[in-house]
Order: C-alpha cells, then structure tokens, then sequence
C-alpha cells in the first residue's frame, strides 16, 4: 500500500497510464495515493489498536474492490485485475480474523 499509493503520488508513469487505460481523471490518482497511504498508516497502527488494523482492513478492502471493478468494467486482461483481488481476499481475511479476536502472535 505504501509503496503504490506513493507511487501514485509521484506520478509513476505506469500509474498515470493505467489511470488514462481507466479513463479516470489524473486527480483521482491523486486521492487514491492517498487513500492507500492513510490504509497503510492504519494497518501500522493496527500493530498496537487491533481495531485500526480491521477499520484499515475495511477500508483498503473497498478501495481495491473498487479497482477490480474498474478493471473489469474496461475488460482488462484478468493478469490486471489480480493484484487487486489478491489485495481485496487479504483486506478480508484481516478482517475476518480480527472480527473473531485471533490473538496475534507475539
């Protein structure tokens, strides 16, 4: 999350393709950089808040189910839409395993 929502940020020329591929406003690569940035600051403080790391878990969950719909919607190849289901199934399982209070291993 870190690295691509920086990414996004910077203006990766890869990132503002895959905008224009979209057909997205480059603004809205902007507020997804930072989006993801603010879901990975809740996950690193969900190290310590168990209920940051779901809520971050939520929210990077929506946000990359977003992206697979977007994806799908402009029939990219299925090879573009796995990170971000693969990302959507982990934000899940984080939940998931948070909503039945597993203990963290420590």
């Amino acid at each position: 999350m870190t690295f691509t929502g920086g990414s996004k940020l910077a203006g990766a020329k890869n990132f503002v393709e895959m905008f224009d591929s979209l057909k997205l406003p480059q603004w809205f690569r902007v507020v997804t950089g930072l989006v993801q940035l603010a879901g990975a600051v809740g996950l690193a403080i969900g190290y310590w808040q168990l209920a940051a790391a779901t809520w971050a878990g939520i929210w990077i969950g929506i946000t990359m189910l977003v992206a697979c719909l977007l994806h799908l919607r402009i029939k990219h190849p299925f090879g573009q839409v796995m990170p971000s289901l693969i990302i959507t199934l982990i934000a899940a399982a984080l939940v998931l395993v948070n909503a039945f209070g597993v203990p963290h291993p420590v």
